[in-house]
């Protein structure tokens, strides 16, 4: 296993969104600074005749510079007006980015203080190994991190959160927020038919599906809807058939499955519910895969991953054709990734956030196929952690999210 550690020298928190530079009086920048955060056309078609890089066409040197780690951009700006002009407003840099293909992947970790229950956002830049914030979410002060449900689109750049409760009151919320990497903000979408908390959530096919919760008297909902993000109008679906808050919720083939987990005592099988959205109808689960779930799941390659939070930690994977689980090899989950923790993957990787915004990453492998009646695969996975600064050591886990800027 490696361990990458960052100091909170090495890799102190970033805003994403206002790189942090302190302008010295003797370059005289505080003159062209308010002329520069929004160009005028006439200034822009001025500063052409002046090359990016020097020797480098402009092309070659515009795509050097869309490479440069957003916590470097305070500096560089600094260098002269076109940098200024490109690094000095992210909409623009990563607007440029996305024109040219180049996308790489960024872990939203929505987290929380575990003195005053403060929410925020915490980023984390995959390619560098640094710590960026986000602008703070609309929304009440008071509210329990754990009520909401946050999904995202991934290579739209997008995320979104939907319900939560109030926790003094234990009111349940119907807000919907987006928020759009490229642009750096937040948005107020359209409301959701029914407030609830504690709900399923996933997104198939590019709609936003919610089912389930808990309701504004604090009764388990069996309601569902969809959220069409470009036109932001939800609408109700078919009813799951039962009363059911959701403890975990995963996509696979096409379909929303949603386990309420185990609770203890176990004296009862948690249930499990599935829809598919083709012919707008819920099934029960599976017996072994609802009863199997005892963990955060992840869908990589196709398959459906638990991080267990019984048996050591160790990761798992489900198998359809048995309707079984198997834990997968390699070791568990660090030592150094403390419950509770949140989970997300992006191509082969998961990627699980534990107290302090600890982060291990999971790099999963295909062994040989098994030669049997069918065939059947067997994974592996080796992990690696990217230790947190000292700065977000008293942070909790709630929700993370990968997006691709």
């Amino acid at each position: 296993m490696q361990r990458v550690r960052l100091s909170s020298q090495q890799a102190p928190v970033h805003k994403l969104g206002d790189p942090q530079m302190t302008l010295s009086p003797k370059f005289r920048l505080a003159v062209i600074q308010s002329s520069l955060a929004s160009p005028s056309p006439e200034l822009e078609f001025s500063l052409r005749g002046e090359p990016l890089i020097p020797g480098l066409p402009d092309d070659v040197a515009l795509n050097c510079l869309l490479r440069l780690p957003v916590q470097s951009h305070g500096a560089c700006r600094a260098v002269c007006k076109r940098w200024h002009l490109l690094l000095g407003n992210k909409e623009r840099f990563f607007t440029q980015r996305k024109q040219l293909g180049l996308r790489d992947p960024w872990l939203f970790v929505f987290a929380y203080r575990k003195c005053t229950g403060k929410i925020q956002w915490q980023v984390l830049d995959l390619t560098h190994f640094s710590w960026h914030t986000i602008p703070a979410m609309p929304c009440k002060d008071k509210v329990c991190p754990h009520g909401f449900r946050c999904v995202s689109i991934p290579y739209e750049g997008t995320l979104f959160v939907c319900g939560g409760m109030v926790s003094d009151v234990d009111c349940p919320l119907d807000l919907v927020l987006k928020y759009e990497i490229q642009k750096n903000r937040w948005t107020v979408m359209n409301r959701m038919i029914t407030a609830r908390s504690f709900f399923a959530s996933g997104v198939i096919d590019g709609m936003i599906y919610v089912a389930g919760g808990n309701s504004s008297d604090l009764y388990e909902l069996d309601s569902a809807e969809v959220l069409d993000p470009f036109n932001g109008n939800w609408r109700s679906i078919a009813s799951m058939g039962t009363n059911m808050a959701s403890y975990d919720a995963a996509v696979l083939n096409g379909k929303l499955l949603v386990t309420e987990g185990w609770l203890w005592p176990f004296y009862v099988s948690p249930r499990g519910q599935v829809y598919d959205p083709k012919t707008n109808n819920w099934e029960n689960m599976a017996v072994g895969l609802r009863e199997g779930w005892t963990g955060s799941s992840v869908v990589v390659d196709g398959h459906l991953f638990v991080v267990s939070e019984l048996e050591r930690m160790k990761l798992k994977v489900y198998d359809i054709a048995t309707d079984s689980w198997e834990a997968i090899e390699g070791p568990p989950l660090p030592e150094q990734i403390c419950k509770p923790f949140a989970v997300n993957a992006c191509d082969c990787r998961i990627y699980v956030v534990g107290r302090n915004l600890h982060v291990a990453i999971g790099h999963i492998s295909r062994l040989n196929a098994k030669e049997s009646n069918t065939k059947k695969w067997s994974f592996s996975v080796r992990w690696h952690v990217i230790d947190a600064p000292e700065s977000l050591s008293d942070l909790t886990p709630s929700s993370s999210q990968v997006l691709f800027a």
